[in-house]
């Protein structure tokens, strides 16, 4: 079947709350302009309240900053048209790290990791005209250190630059999920940070969304790729839709399937084979193609609802079986055993936001220009933003991906267990269509776990079992 162009009517809204912001030390009263996304720290340097933390040993001079509170304020407006929807969600993608939000004066949300999102459902908050957000970010090193005084023993933390923070031997970065790399490495400095580090959205919408797409690749070879496409909607009401996959990139249809969805969340499966498609290879060994694919939701003859991906089809594998020298580790791409040439990618700056795409473009350009096929993903940085892996996935570099824990020993029980578990399930999701992406691994250098006896949150069979959910064959990851 060729494809028709279609006119977009009811596709949900989008409206960026990054304008207006303003914000104050707790303690202080006076309102300075804030930039978002952003940090205390560079609205701090915009404002010239402090110097470059980089600068000569100004460093030692901003360690007041990570234990006071910050609240951050904004005002917006809200258009007819997406007041007219019956579902309005506020989308904060990041906040650093402890947040409590409010709306109009009602509290909606308490933040607790950097490494999440956080949605919130706030029709019934908004008006019209002069809405008001507010957030107040608590000092992480405040909250962390009861913590940190509860427990009879020291968690191993050797990165953790305590004793410049004016904290003595209280190495309080292992309760916290943000950034172990903001309490300071070996190559680094101490700045811990607080902020909306990444995007604000108000989402409007009705009748049915498109909230996630897995392409699980089946079998890839040059003769046939088999994808299995899961598709879950979220409906706000029982109703007839039509769901389809669209494969742009040759302008034709892969499949489509009448359902009927039900309130709440609905998975809608999919699947589809290309014959002779070309297949996604690394730098060096050939093109990293791309296909473009999209899954639209038809109801009444109107598209309500369009995700698009650009996704590379590829087998891969890593190998391990017995050798002469005991067990192999090797990356099989198509087939194809590839030798890994790469580097450790640590965040390009302590303050996140002023990574620019242009410094992630030249950056993943000069990995290929050196020649390497894979980037690792370090473990005391971030779960990358998507143009990092876009990025990778266009120039044909592979990602072996830490989850974010290194060079400690971490708490791994009560509500820090499941918070962890829920970075796990919102960065899989979003990155695991990745064709990039080869490896999850569960820590870097937390090799000190044997001799203490006190565990890692993810050597648990609470979170291998939640990951497997997810897509992860945990046997080819390194816990």
């Amino acid at each position: 079947m060729v494809l028709q162009a279609v006119a977009t009517q009811a596709i949900p809204l989008r409206k960026y709350l990054h304008e207006g912001w303003e914000f104050r030390q707790v303690r202080g009263v006076n309102w300075y302009p804030a930039t978002v996304p952003g940090g205390v720290h560079t609205d701090l340097m915009d404002n010239q309240l402090i110097d470059d933390p980089f600068f000569r040993l100004n460093e030692r001079g901003m360690q007041w900053i990570d234990k006071e509170d910050w609240i951050y304020r904004t005002l917006f407006d809200v258009d007819p048209a997406m007041m007219s929807k019956k579902n309005i969600i506020l989308d904060f993608e990041g906040l650093d790290t402890y947040a409590d939000v409010t709306l109009n004066g009602k509290k909606i949300l308490t933040a607790d990791n950097m490494f999440r999102e956080w949605r919130v459902d706030v029709k019934e908050l908004l008006k019209s005209q002069g809405n008001q957000l507010q957030i107040y970010f608590h000092s992480p090193i405040k909250i962390a250190m009861p913590k940190w005084e509860a427990v009879p023993f020291q968690y191993r933390s050797s990165n953790d630059q305590s004793e410049n923070g004016g904290l003595f031997d209280r190495k309080v970065g292992v309760f916290v999920r943000k950034a172990g790399y903001h309490f300071g490495w070996d190559w680094g400095p101490r700045l811990v940070t607080s902020g909306i580090w990444r995007s604000v959205v108000l989402e409007a919408w009705e009748d049915a969304r498109i909230t996630d797409v897995f392409y699980e690749q089946q079998e890839v070879t040059s003769r046939a790729a088999t994808v299995h496409a899961t598709v879950e909607i979220y409906a706000d009401k029982d109703m007839q839709v039509v769901v389809a996959i669209d494969n742009c990139t040759d302008n034709y249809q892969l499949d489509q399937k009448a359902v009927t969805v039900q309130k709440g969340v609905n998975k809608v499966p999919l699947s589809f084979t290309i014959k002779q498609p070309k297949l996604w290879w690394t730098n060096g060994l050939g093109e990293a193609f791309l296909y473009s694919f999209s899954v639209v939701i038809n109801a009444d003859g109107h598209e309500i609802d369009r995700l698009d991906r650009k996704i590379g089809l590829r087998s891969l594998k890593v190998v391990t079986k017995p050798d002469e020298q005991g067990e192999s580790f090797y990356f099989e791409l198509n087939g194809q055993p590839i030798f890994a040439k790469g580097a450790n990618y640590i965040p390009c700056d302590n303050f996140l936001t002023r990574v620019t795409d242009s410094i992630y473009d030249k950056t993943i350009q000069d990995a290929v220009k050196a020649n390497m096929n894979m980037l690792r993903v370090w473990g005391g940085g971030i779960y990358e933003n998507d143009i990092f892996y876009d990025l990778c996935d266009k120039y044909g570099i592979l990602v072996w991906q830490d989850f974010m824990f290194a060079c400690s020993v971490y708490p791994s029980e009560g509500e820090l267990l499941e918070n962890i578990r829920q970075e796990a399930i919102d960065n899989v999701r979003r990155l695991r269509n990745h064709s990039c992406i080869a490896l999850w691994c569960g820590n870097n250098e937390c090799w000190m776990l044997g001799s203490t006896g006190i565990g890692n949150a993810l050597m648990t069979s609470k979170i291998r079992n939640g990951l497997k959910l997810f897509g992860i064959n945990l046997r080819s990851c390194i816990l």
